[in-house]
Parts: C-alpha cells; structure tokens; sequence
C-alpha cells in the first residue's frame, strides 16, 4: 500500500479535488465519476459524496493508495 501525506492550504478540501490535487484522477471529471463508482473510501466507509469536504486527519483510500491529510504548519 502506497501513503500519500497531503497538507491543507484551508480548512478544507473537497473529496474530487483531493482526488485531482493527489493525482489519483486525471480530471475533475474522472474524480467524480471514481467517487460515483463507490471506488473511494473515507475513514474506512465507502463515500459517494463527490464534493464530501474532508479536513486534517482525515485517511482517504482509492485502490492500493491511502492519502492522509494534515493541516498545514503553523494553522489551528
């Protein structure tokens, strides 16, 4: 299994938009059809919100990839 750490500019990130940011998608478009297909999880449940605002210490998985998401140095 492959991590990804990924760090917050805001308080938050949407699930397709994580999913572009991280590479994972080519486009906002293959994100959201990925999330649609029930090929996504969030905190160990299936997710099928596409646009599901995730925050820091969130674990988001697709395949054989886990993206754990950390708030940037420095914010509260």
């Amino acid at each position: 299994m492959t991590t990804l750490d990924f760090v917050l500019r805001g308080d938050h990130i949407t699930l397709d938009a994580l999913l572009k940011a991280t590479g994972l998608a080519g486009s906002g478009g293959r994100a959201k059809a990925l999330v649609a297909a029930g090929k996504v999880q969030v905190d160990g449940q299936q997710e099928l919100r596409k646009t599901c605002k995730l925050s820091a210490g969130q674990v988001v998985q697709f395949g054989n990839t886990r993206i754990r998401i950390a708030a940037a140095p420095g914010s509260a």
